[in-house]
């Protein structure tokens, strides 16, 4: 007969395979095979100081009054460290520019997915993919320029770990009718480091990691979130300039 801490075990380890057997089958993957982006050195980010009207939403002071759940990230030399969570706007945006810059950890201590993990959710719905993608391997549709899920970017410009990057995001809002039927999908151009990685991408739906992308009406004027993946990600010079609609 086994004994009891064997059974217990045994029984660990068979939960944990089941576990992740589980989690496997809720990925969402389109399926598609995605070309490998170009890779292009030498791009430069560009460090746009905030126009006239624009929302700062970080210059390098306090970040907790202008995003909630940022009091345990780490905010120095002008810039805010990922740490304790995902942060979120307490303003809200529809259609907009968006600036910002930010470094990935000069340490490399992962790989894929875990390396230098972290995004710009738009309306806390549509995800701009950021990632450590200087010669990291991982899944086309999630490298670093992406829209998470549904394109990857049209060129790979990423800079070194620790070296400054920066996007410069023009979103298109969605719309949708009283029912709560789409009228006008999502759009965005996303240009990283001065090279344009989406060109007016048409978006088709919310981005996610557990299921394909679908449309969910909201309200016309949400947040913009900034990802905590557990990857101490930093970034500075932050602001929106909302769009006429």
């Amino acid at each position: 007969m086994q004994s009891i801490p064997r059974l217990i075990t045994a029984a660990a380890v068979c939960f944990f395979f089941i576990s992740s057997i589980a989690l496997a089958q809720l990925e969402y993957k389109s399926g598609i095979l995605w070309d490998r982006p170009e890779r292009v050195e030498g791009a430069m980010p560009v460090c746009t100081p905030a126009p006239e009207g624009a929302v700062v939403l970080f210059d390098g002071g306090d970040i907790t009054k202008t995003f909630d759940n940022a009091q345990n990230w780490v905010v120095k030399d002008g810039y805010a460290e990922v740490h304790g969570g995902s942060i979120t706007s307490k303003q809200s945006f529809g259609s907009c520019k968006i600036h910002l810059e930010w470094a990935e950890p000069e340490k490399v201590v992962s790989s894929s997915q875990g390396r230098g993990n972290s995004g710009v959710y738009i309306m806390g719905k549509y995800e701009v993919q950021i990632l450590d993608s200087y010669n990291n391997e991982t899944y086309f549709d999630g490298q670093c320029g992406s829209i998470y899920k549904q394109a990857p970017p049209l060129k790979n410009v990423c800079r070194k770990p620790g070296e400054w990057q920066s996007y410069d995001i023009t979103f298109t809002a969605p719309k949708f009718d009283e029912k709560g039927n789409v009228t006008r999908k999502a759009r965005l151009t996303v240009v990283q480091n001065g090279i344009v990685v989406q060109d007016d991408f048409e978006l088709l739906g919310g981005t996610f990691w557990y299921k394909p992308p679908v449309y969910e009406a909201h309200e016309p004027k949400l947040p913009l979130s900034l990802q905590d993946h557990g990857n101490p990600v930093r970034f500075r010079n932050i602001w929106v300039q909302e769009i006429d609609d």
